[in-house]
C-alpha cells in the first residue's frame, strides 16, 4: 500500500489524537500537499522540525494502529462483507 494512502487512513481514525499542530503539519504536508519548506514558511518554524514532526505523527499513527488495529479490523470487516454480499448473490442466481 502507497505510504501517503496509508497515513491518510491512519489519520482518518486517529488524528483526533494528535496535538492541533500536529494535526496542522499532517494536512498541509499530506492533504494540501505543502512542501516542507512551505509549511516552515507558514508556521514560522524550520523545516527540520516540520520533518521532526511529521516523522513523531507518523511514528504515533503507527502506534495507536499496533495497540487498537482499527485500520486492520476494518479490511476484515470489509472482506466479511464483501464474502457475504458474495454468498448472497449466488443464493439468488441459484434461486432464478
Amino acid at each position: 500500500m502507497d505510504r501517503k494512502l496509508y497515513f491518510n487512513q491512519l489519520y482518518d481514525y486517529y488524528g483526533v489524537l494528535l496535538t492541533d499542530k500536529q494535526r496542522s503539519y499532517f494536512e498541509d504536508y499530506y492533504f494540501r500537499d505543502f512542501s516542507l519548506s512551505e509549511i516552515a514558511e507558514n508556521d514560522g518554524v524550520s523545516r527540520n522540525a516540520i520533518h521532526k514532526q511529521l516523522k513523531l505523527v507518523g511514528e504515533k499513527l503507527e502506534q495507536y494502529e499496533a495497540q487498537l488495529h482499527l485500520l486492520e479490523k476494518r479490511g476484515k470487516i470489509l472482506s466479511l462483507l464483501q464474502n457475504v454480499a458474495e454468498e448472497i448473490r449466488y443464493q439468488v442466481e441459484e434461486l432464478l
